[in-house]
């Protein structure tokens, strides 16, 4: 087992899954929220929220395209990858995603 470039992650999904077909196969996309819940030094109780890009590819790509929908509780499995390209305007844009390698359904929505 590898525990190089390992993400878990138990989050909402936030918009519906985006599908992409190509001949080899297809591509899914959706943005995934993970909170954090702490207590400040106030005392006040305080919820920090994190975004997440995920794209799958293959089966996992067709699982989730089938089963996860805009408000839906999922875990995955992945690793962090980055990618650019250059934007209309001529600036270079940068990516940070999770390749999900694993996906559990996991809570209603």
């Amino acid at each position: 087992m590898s525990l190089r470039n390992k993400v878990t992650l138990i989050g909402r999904t936030g918009k519906e899954v985006e599908t992409v077909n190509f001949e080899n196969g297809m591509l899914a996309k959706v943005s995934l929220a993970t909170s954090d819940h702490y207590t400040n030094a106030k005392g006040e109780k305080v919820e920090e929220t994190q975004w997440h890009n995920l794209v799958a590819y293959g089966k996992t790509a067709e699982i989730m395209q089938k089963f996860v929908e805009k408000g839906k509780e999922i875990a995955v499995e992945g690793k962090i990858t980055y990618r650019n390209y250059d934007g209309t305007d001529g600036q270079k844009r940068y990516i940070t995603e999770i390749r999900v390698e694993e996906l559990v359904l996991v809570g209603n929505k």
